[in-house]
């Protein structure tokens, strides 16, 4: 099971009363969800941090603010029967238009055009069929 490559992303975790803001994927080969803060890879010649802001930005078209790095995780997994790798730094960020926290659900793209929702989820919600990924997240976020 040896990757491709391995990926570098940014993923900015919002965070409401016990809640983080994730987004929902399948994985068809597994028959299980799995929920991760939104996000994306990092582009050459740009931060992490730099790259977590504008994929918010692109995904959501909201500015983030006060982004605080939490850590690195290294991620190695299979998504539908493949295998994947990946470098994740982790931000804590907040978004500047405070009234987006009142939403229950955040609409938006991706960057190959397919829709995007996002929900805030309780942190002790996630279990071994619906997981909070990457691995480790949960305990990097108690631990801040």
């Amino acid at each position: 099971m040896t990757p491709h490559r391995i990926r570098v992303i940014a993923l900015c975790v919002f965070q409401r009363d016990g809640r983080v803001l994730v987004f929902e994927g399948y994985d068809s080969v597994k028959g299980t969800y799995f929920y991760r803060p939104l996000g994306g890879g990092v582009e050459a010649g740009e931060t992490s941090h730099a790259a977590g802001a504008r994929e918010i930005k692109e995904e959501l078209g909201l500015h983030v603010v006060d982004l605080k790095f939490l850590g690195v995780l290294e991620n190695i997994f299979t998504l539908d029967g493949a295998p994947k790798h990946e470098i994740v730094f982790v931000y804590d960020g907040r978004f500047a238009d405070e009234t987006v926290y009142a939403r229950e659900a955040l609409h938006g793209q991706e960057a190959n055009g397919a829709p995007l929702r996002a929900s805030w989820r309780a942190l002790d919600s996630f279990d071994e069929q619906h997981r909070l990924v990457p691995e480790g997240l949960r305990e990097l976020l108690r631990s801040a």
